[in-house]
């Protein structure tokens, strides 16, 4: 990764961009002058971006580093195209304890993924942490904040900011002549931005690279680097990677390397997918792309089903937020392709002196 690769673009000249992000920001400062304050810390981790910013693998990497030594970890998350409305408990620790429907794709996977870990969704995510310290026996060491960059209506103590390597400035305009939610100024209220999915490669510097691209747009932390690893496929399971290795619990077994298989994803960036699946050795007869969470009605399930006997393949390979949806319901019985962050060390240096000064 380049400097020239992570050169920001200059900040919009369109009159409506212009007024769009000073709404935005309007609506920030009054947010943020009333934002509820928990009796723990909060560390958020969000992203400028509609979707794909890379957030639930690196909330899966930082709940589980914390978790393992020994502190007691909470999420909080709005629970996007969840079925339900108003705050839910996901999980006490024991995992989900509702539908995925309800819990949305993302907060249920989480759920499964970090026993051990609360989980509450809501459209209001200080009601959503206010429920969790109702029912949970002990109060929590802390809250993260799953995609809580833009609500700033509950008070943050790290605020990290997530930049996907494979489109880290979603073109520099707003919705909807752009794929940004919020300005690339907005960065300026981030404690550290992290570039996600970068290659290990390039992760020594990369880090540096997109805080000195962010720095033209007021940005003046931090930068630091992630990689995404693939593990092997795993067939005919739960399909979930442990959060802080390539191979999890639940599973029959590897996918052998050489199979033939029908490749399907309802994911932000379905290619990333594809690519991590043929480093692991399978062959791709067919590719199949769906919407971001998507929810698989019939016709998708005759879709992949179809595909599958069409193209003589030897197994189905999804995701694993795509396969907590599909349980039951495909025949075969899809293999999952576990996906694990992997924050640089230097991340992890800082993170632990930022959040000793907050729990202090």
């Amino acid at each position: 990764m380049t400097a020239l690769a992570l050169a920001a673009p200059p900040p919009p000249r369109s009159p409506w961009q212009l007024l769009y992000g000073a709404l935005l920001a309007r609506r920030r400062r009054r947010a943020a002058a009333t934002a509820e304050r928990l009796p723990v810390p909060v560390v958020s981790l969000g992203n400028l971006h509609w979707g794909g910013g890379g957030k639930t693998p690196f909330t899966a990497a930082v709940a589980a580093d914390l978790q393992a030594r020994g502190l007691a970890v909470a999420i909080v998350s709005r629970g996007y195209r969840r079925a339900s409305r108003g705050p839910l408990v996901v999980s006490l620790g024991g995992g989900p304890r509702i539908p995925w429907s309800a819990a949305g794709d993302e907060p249920f996977l989480l759920a499964e993924l970090l026993p051990g870990v609360a989980v509450a969704v809501g459209e209001q995510r200080v009601a959503a942490a206010r429920l969790l310290l109702r029912e949970l026996p002990q109060t929590p060491d802390l809250f993260l904040l799953d995609d809580g960059f833009s609500h700033v209506a509950l008070a943050r103590d790290i605020e990290l900011l997530l930049f996907p390597a494979a489109d880290p400035f979603a073109g520099g305009r707003l919705a909807p002549a752009g794929r940004l939610r919020e300005p690339l100024g907005a960065a300026r209220h981030a404690d550290a931005v992290v570039l996600t999915g970068c290659p290990a490669s390039e992760m020594p510097t990369a880090g540096a690279h997109l805080a000195r691209a962010l720095a033209r747009h007021g940005f003046s932390g931090p930068g630091f680097a992630s990689s995404t690893a693939s593990g092997p496929p795993r067939a005919g399971a739960s399909g979930l990677a442990g959060a802080g290795s390539s191979s999890g619990g639940d599973l029959h077994g590897i996918l052998p390397a050489g199979t033939r298989v029908v490749a399907f994803a309802g994911i932000a960036r379905p290619e990333g997918f594809f690519r991590d699946a043929e480093r692991q050795g399978v062959e791709i007869a067919a590719r199949l792309a769906f919407p971001d969470h998507h929810a698989y009605p019939d016709e998708s399930i005759a879709r992949i089903e179809g595909a599958f006997r069409r193209h003589r393949a030897g197994a189905l390979l999804t995701t694993a937020k795509d396969a907590l949806k599909l349980r039951g319901r495909l025949s075969p019985a899809p293999s999952v392709l576990p996906i694990v962050a992997r924050p640089e060390p230097a991340f992890w240096e800082w993170f632990d002196e930022r959040l000793a000064q907050a729990r202090r």
